[in-house]
């Protein structure tokens, strides 16, 4: 029992920054993106910042903490004030994962920097390679699960531009028992053999070309 405890416990000590970190870059890239289309409200609202407390959710948080999968407090944009309404939410959508998966593979890339150049000495340069090689798990992972195309994540906003309005709008409808069957998945570990499997792809790609670009 304590030995289960304080393995918990050390687990947080890793994941728990990498959390934060993957949160609030995914959230703050969706507001700034928004926010240089035009949309005012995100500077208004206090999401054009990295600070954590303003983007955390509390489920999505402890599904990410848990699972390696998750999702933050939606950055609430008004597609009106964009040129191109279905572009601009296009955008705006992919501007999440696209950041996580950047920021996934910067920590892959400095770690293995680390590796490289033998700047691995001492407890604080051990905690934070694996911080960073927690980081990387966390921002793939929310890349990868946010693409999903089901209410309310960021996959689901990208069908606008290949539904006519009519259709995408029928189909957001169902948000709700669609949001309550993906969870159900999530917690039942359905969804861990593909997710896992992309994640462990990306990492493997991320890691080979921070190799070739590394010499090693």
């Amino acid at each position: 029992m304590l030995r289960n405890l304080q393995d918990v416990l050390t687990n947080l000590i890793y994941s728990v920054p990498a959390v934060l970190i993957a949160l609030s870059v995914h959230e703050f890239a969706h507001a700034y993106v928004s926010y240089k289309l035009g949309d005012m409200t995100q500077k208004a609202n206090g999401r054009l910042t990295l600070n954590p407390l303003k983007h955390l959710d509390p489920i999505g948080t402890i599904c990410l903490i848990l699972f390696h999968f998750g999702w933050a407090k939606p950055v609430e944009v008004d597609p009106y004030n964009y040129k191109d309404k279905k572009e601009g939410m296009m955008w705006v959508a992919l501007a999440g994962p696209l950041m996580n998966l950047i920021v996934g593979f910067i920590c892959v890339f400095v770690s293995h920097a680390m590796i490289r150049f033998h700047l691995i000495y001492g407890s604080i340069s051990v905690y934070l390679l694996l911080v960073l090689n927690m980081s990387a798990i966390m921002n793939i992972g929310l890349g990868i699960f946010n693409l999903i195309p089901v209410p309310p994540l960021d996959g689901s906003k990208l069908l606008l531009g290949i539904l006519n309005e009519e259709t995408y709008f029928k189909f957001l409808r169902y948000e709700q028992p669609l949001s309550f069957i993906l969870l159900m998945l999530l917690f039942l570990g359905v969804l861990d053999g593909p997710l896992g499997y992309a994640q462990g792809a990306f990492m493997n790609c991320f890691s080979t070309i921070s190799r070739i670009l590394l010499g090693m």
